[in-house]
């Protein structure tokens, strides 16, 4: 009986120097730390931290890993350029604690070599918004259909200006691979309807590189160098707004159209400058993004074609075939907004 008694003191013993050398000088239990270091880490590097879409789409990002217990990160990228995401993908590594890296490219191809580098470390890669090249992650999340975009941008211009038009064209930068296929495709829809367009000239793309004042920099040259200007199009959330605000302070009746925030469009909306533009809700981009990393990290899908998961509120979803050559999952058809409904839209977002 003593024998035993000993023998159950030994092992309270040994429990309690267990539990203190876990603890540590902040005295916390065992379980506790082993839940915080089983938290995975997901980290989403933006184009460029302040812009306000990619902010919202790190909301939906952090909402969704709220969702399923994972820690979001959100990628202090100063400039978007893709030598500022390099520096965020390898520091990273050399940290050793993200299981997941979504990230929207500044340039498609140069972050091949250390997306690679990342993924051979373990790190799970997928691409949102802007995708990276097809070599360079496991998936990438579509926001719409990239001909559904192009085609309907010049579509409405076309419809709003009465198929007679000088329209200028705004993008990011020339590395952005959303707008340089979103701008494939409007030339694609010129192309294969030459007399419906006929009266339609599409100027030369000029960058704004998601800078609000570069941004107004262009549109400003654009109104002195073609007086006979009629439209701008732009699928740049930066530059709808700086081109708004531009042609409101010139007191121009040019119209303008492209992809914007419902919050910060809606008073060009109201007046008639931008009848109607086209957008997507950021936040569940990101929301979608968090998920589909979750169903990375667990190993419930690989990027492979044919994978398919559940993905919160936004239901399950399907991993298809990109454009590319790689894979992707779509979030959807892009959202119009016009008076209709303006007023319910900049509530949101």
């Amino acid at each position: 009986m003593r024998f035993f008694r000993l023998l159950a003191l030994c092992m309270v013993c040994c429990l309690l120097a267990v539990c203190y050398g876990c603890s540590g000088p902040n005295k916390e239990s065992a379980i506790d730390i082993i839940e915080e270091t089983e938290k995975p880490v997901f980290l989403m590097i933006p184009k460029e931290m302040s812009n306000p879409y990619m902010l919202k789409m790190f909301e939906g990002f952090a909402a969704a890993c709220s969702e399923f217990g994972a820690i979001p990160r959100y990628g202090a990228v100063e400039v978007n350029t893709a030598q500022a995401q390099i520096e965020l993908i390898s520091q990273a590594v050399a940290d050793g604690d993200v299981s997941v890296i979504a990230l929207a490219a500044n340039d498609a191809d140069e972050l091949e070599t250390s997306l690679k580098a990342a993924m051979e470390a373990g790190i799970q890669i997928l691409s949102l918004d802007s995708a990276v090249n097809k070599n360079s992650r496991m998936v990438h999340i579509q926001q719409a259909g990239p001909e559904i975009i192009g085609r309907a941008l010049v579509q409405a211009t076309q419809i709003m200006t009465d198929g007679e038009a000088v329209v200028g064209l705004i993008s990011t930068t020339p590395y952005a691979t959303n707008q340089n296929l979103w701008i494939s495709w409007m030339l694609r829809e010129l192309d294969d309807y030459p007399e419906k367009y006929q009266n339609f000239r599409l100027l030369p793309v000029v960058y704004g590189d998601d800078l609000p004042e570069k941004s107004k920099g262009v549109t400003l040259a654009l109104l002195e160098e073609h007086p006979d200007l009629t439209a701008i199009i732009t699928p740049s959330v930066v530059s709808m707004l700086a081109v708004g605000q531009v042609l409101r302070e010139q007191n121009s009746d040019i119209i303008f159209t492209g992809l914007g925030l419902p919050s910060e469009i809606a008073t060009f909306i109201e007046d008639g400058s931008c009848p109607w533009m086209y957008l997507w809700n950021p936040f569940d981009i990101g929301y979608l993004a968090a998920w589909t990393s979750q169903a990375l990290h667990t190993g419930e899908i690989t990027g492979r074609e044919g994978d398919y998961f559940a993905a919160g509120r936004l239901g399950q979803r399907v991993v298809a075939n990109g454009a590319d050559g790689g894979t992707e999952v779509l979030l959807g058809d892009p959202i119009k907004f016009d008076r209709t409904n303006i007023d319910e839209w900049r509530l949101v977002y």
